[in-house]
């Protein structure tokens, strides 16, 4: 592994340690599509409810940390209900299309 590797690389145990501090949720996000790209997975789909930034996590089935946000191929800053949004998340999560996630703040 190169320097890189070691410096942005999460572990499976720190994936595994990802938490939720925030009890109620900002925000809900419909799965329209799921798909890898340059090995990071990517989220298509629908806000319907609340507002999402970059760093706050996706709650289904597991957890995901988002990194980014894309609307029409460009990156945003945040997304708000009526999105229809790309996430793109750290981490991997076991998510199906349709669907959907509440977001909580980090």
């Amino acid at each position: 592994m190169g320097l890189f590797g070691k410096i942005f690389k999460k572990s499976k145990e720190d994936i595994d340690k990802i938490e939720i501090v925030s009890r109620t949720p900002v925000g809900r996000f419909r799965v329209l599509r799921v798909f890898q790209i340059t090995g990071r997975q990517v989220l298509s789909g629908e806000v319907i409810g609340g507002v999402i930034y970059p760093g706050y996590k996706l709650k289904g089935k597991d957890v995901g940390v988002i990194m980014a946000i894309e609307r029409q191929h460009k990156r945003v800053d945040f997304a708000i209900s009526g999105d229809t949004v790309a996430l793109i998340l750290e981490n991997n999560m076991k998510v199906e299309k349709g669907e959907v996630l509440e977001v909580y703040q980090s």
